[in-house]
């Protein structure tokens, strides 16, 4: 059964200190999860208030909706990153295959 991962690696300009960093990391989390079957969690230890790691995975019986889904979390993970004042800087997409 295919796995896939997707990287975002996120700048948050406006951070000031951890807590806004936080605000925007846990609705950017919160939102994806209420939006797509997934996990989320934060790679990064944190200590960059301006910056941070995301790391998704999802998974699922056919590759060929997994690469559809992975580009529509990418979207949308754009989307809702600037509708809090960062930007998406990076994101990359792997399949594994066990």
């Amino acid at each position: 059964m295919p796995v896939a991962r997707l990287i975002l690696e996120i700048e948050i300009p406006h951070a000031q200190s951890l807590k806004d960093r936080r605000q925007v990391v846990r609705s950017l989390k919160d939102r994806l999860r209420h939006s797509f079957n997934l996990a989320i969690a934060e790679l990064d230890s944190g200590e960059i208030w301006n910056r941070a790691s995301l790391g998704i995975a999802v998974i699922s019986a056919s590759q060929s909706y997994l690469a559809g889904q992975l580009q529509q979390i990418d979207q949308a993970a754009n989307r809702l990153t600037q509708a809090l004042g960062a930007e998406v800087t990076d994101s990359y997409a792997e399949f594994l295959q066990d």
